[in-house]
C-alpha cells in the first residue's frame, strides 16, 4: 500500500507539473507571437500611411523599389515586399522572398479589409510575414491596387519560448521528488497505525485474545482501531465464557462418568448372576436378564468411553510407550475379540515401533469392529512401512489399512465420521445399531455408543499420527492409520 500511495503521490504530482508546464508554454507563446504580431502590423501600417502619400499611381518599377525601401527603413529594416498589379519590388534585392509570401496570404491582402498575417516556416527557421492593402485616402476605403508584405524573422521569440520551456521542465523533477516525500511521509503516517493494527488482527487470529491496539485521535483510523478493541474486548469475553462453560461441561461428564462406575459395577455383577442363571428361568425372564446384561455391559462401555473422552480433554492422558511388535500387537487384537477368523490379515512382519500398545489395541479394535460392523466381508487388515508421511519429514511411517466392501461411506459422513456421538447412516448398517461402536467390547450386535471413532483418532494423535478415510474404488470404505515409526527407546 506505501507503494502504491507513494506511485499515486509522484504520478498526480507529475500530471499536474506537466499540466501546468504545457499550459504556461501555451500562454507564454501565445502572448510573445501575439506581441510581436500587433507590434509588425501597427508599425506597418504607420510606414505605410506616412510613405503611400507619395507616391504616384499607376507606379513604374523604380518607383515601386523606391517605395519598399522607404517603409522597410521605417520599419527597423524587415524585408518589405510592395507588389502593383504584374511589378514587384523588393526593399532587398537580394533576399528571396517568394517561399515566404504565400499564395494564400496574397489572396487575402487582394481581397481588401485591412491587414493580414501569417506564420511561416522556412528553411527551418520562422518567420511572420503581414501583408496590407493601400487604400485611398478619400474615404471611400477603395484599394488602390498597390500591396505591401513585410517579412519578420522570429527566430528571437522562439529562442524566448524555448528557453522558457526548458525552465519550466527543470522544475518538474524537483516538484515529483518532493511529492515522492510528501507521499512518504503521509504513507508513514496514515499506514503506521493501519501496520499496527494488522499486526493486532495477527495476534488476535493465533489467539492472543488480549491483544489490542492504541486509538490516538478523532479521525476514522481512530474509530477502526476503537472498534476493533471493542471486538476484541467482546471476543475475548465470548471466548471465556466459551471456556468456562466446556471447563463445566467436561467436569460434569467426568463427574457423571465417575459417579456411574460404582452402581454398574453393582449392576454388573447381578445382571452377570442374572444371566448365568437364565437357562434355569422361564422363557421370559431369561429373555428379560440377557437383555439386561447387554445393556448393562453396553452402558458400562459407554460410561469407560465417556471417561476416556474426558482424560483425552483435560490433556491428561499420557504414553505408556515400548519397543512393540506391531505385527503381534494386531493379531493378539484379533484373536482376543474372536475376529481372526472374519478378517484377512496382511501383516508385514518385524515391523517394530515405540508405541503404547494398549492404545494400538483400542485403536486396532476401533476399525476392525466398525468395518465387521458397518461393512460387509471380507473385510481385510494390512500392514505396511511407509518411507514418506503426509508431514513432509522424509521419516518412515507404519501403515495400519481396515478395508472393507460394504456400501462405503457418503461424502458428508466421511467428514464427521470422527465426530463425538456421531452416528452413520443406516445404508452403512448391518446390526439393529447405526453408530460406531467404541471397539473394546467386540463385535457386540448392540448400538455403538458414537464415541469410538474420536477416541481412536484421539490415540492416533497422541502417538503423533493421524487416521485417515477414504473409499475403495469397487465400493467399501478404508481406515488407514499412520504412525511415526519409531525404533528408539522412546516414552511419553
Amino acid at each position: 500500500m506505501r507503494v502504491r500511495l507513494v506511485v499515486t503521490f509522484v504520478v498526480v504530482a507529475l500530471i499536474s507539473a506537466v499540466t501546468a508546464t504545457a499550459l504556461a508554454y501555451r500562454d507564454a507563446r501565445t502572448a510573445v507571437l501575439q506581441r510581436t504580431q500587433n507590434a509588425a502590423v501597427n508599425d506597418l501600417r504607420d510606414r505605410v500611411g506616412v510613405v503611400a502619400a507619395d507616391v504616384d499611381l499607376p507606379p513604374d518599377e523604380r518607383t515601386l523599389a523606391r517605395f519598399a525601401s522607404k517603409v522597410s527603413e521605417g520599419i527597423g529594416a524587415r524585408i518589405v515586399v510592395a507588389r502593383y498589379q504584374d511589378l514587384s519590388a523588393t526593399s532587398d534585392t537580394l533576399a528571396e522572398t517568394e517561399g515566404r509570401i504565400t499564395s494564400e496570404l496574397r489572396a487575402a491582402v487582394r481581397a481588401g479589409g485591412g491587414a493580414r498575417f501569417q506564420r511561416v516556416e522556412w528553411r527551418g527557421e520562422p518567420y511572420l510575414v503581414v501583408g496590407l492593402p493601400v487604400t485611398y485616402a478619400d474615404g471611400d476605403r477603395r484599394t488602390s491596387g498597390l500591396e505591401v508584405f513585410a517579412i519578420t524573422g522570429l527566430r528571437a521569440e522562439r529562442d524566448d519560448t524555448a528557453a522558457l520551456l526548458e525552465s519550466v521542465q527543470a522544475g518538474i523533477v524537483p516538484v515529483v521528488v518532493l511529492a515522492a516525500v510528501l507521499a512518504l511521509l503521509a504513507a508513514g503516517t496514515v499506514l503506521r497505525p493501519v501496520r499496527k493494527l494488522g499486526r493486532a488482527t495477527r495476534e488476535l487470529a493465533t489467539g492472543d485474545l488480549g491483544s489490542r491496539v492504541a486509538v490516538r485521535g478523532h479521525d476514522e483510523l481512530a474509530d477502526l482501531a476503537r472498534t476493533f478493541n471493542e471486538t476484541a474486548d467482546a471476543l475475548q469475553a465470548s471466548d471465556a465464557e466459551l471456556r468456562a462453560q466446556e471447563a463445566k461441561a467436561r467436569r460434569f461428564v467426568a463427574d457423571v462418568s465417575h459417579e456411574l462406575r460404582t452402581p454398574l459395577a453393582a449392576m454388573t455383577m447381578v445382571a452377570t448372576v442374572l444371566e448365568e442363571d437364565a437357562d434355569q428361568l422361564p422363557p421370559d425372564a431369561a429373555r428379560a436378564a440377557r437383555t439386561v446384561g447387554a445393556e448393562t455391559a453396553r452402558l458400562s462401555r459407554l460410561v469407560d468411553d465417556l471417561m476416556e473422552i474426558s482424560r483425552f480433554d483435560a490433556k491428561a492422558v499420557r504414553l505408556n510407550a515400548s519397543v512393540t511388535d506391531l505385527a503381534d500387537t494386531v493379531r493378539a487384537s484379533l484373536a482376543l475379540r474372536g475376529w481372526t477368523d472374519r478378517v484377512t490379515a496382511e501383516l508385514r512382519e518385524g515391523v517394530r515401533a515405540v508405541v503404547d500398545r494398549r492404545r494400538v489395541d483400542v485403536i486396532v479394535a476401533n476399525l476392525v469392529g466398525n468395518a465387521l460392523r458397518h461393512g460387509a466381508p471380507p473385510v481385510t487388515v494390512t500392514l505396511a512401512v511407509d518411507g514418506g508421511g503426509d508431514g513432509g519429514d522424509g521419516g518412515e511411517w507404519v501403515v495400519l489399512e481396515v478395508a472393507d466392501h460394504g456400501p462405503g461411506l457418503a461424502p458428508e459422513a466421511r467428514e464427521r465420521v470422527f465426530d463425538r456421538f456421531y452416528k452413520a447412516d443406516a445404508a452403512r448398517t448391518r446390526s439393529t445399531g447405526t453408530g460406531t461402536d467404541s471397539g473394546d467390547s467386540g463385535d457386540g450386535g448392540g448400538q455403538g455408543s458414537g464415541l469410538g471413532m474420536a477416541i481412536a483418532l484421539e490415540n492416533a494423535r497422541l502417538h503423533g499420527g493421524m487416521i485417515e478415510v477414504g473409499q475403495r474404488p469397487s465400493g467399501g470404505a478404508v481406515f488407514t492409520l499412520r504412525l511415526p515409526l519409531r525404533t528408539g527407546e522412546e516414552g511419553e
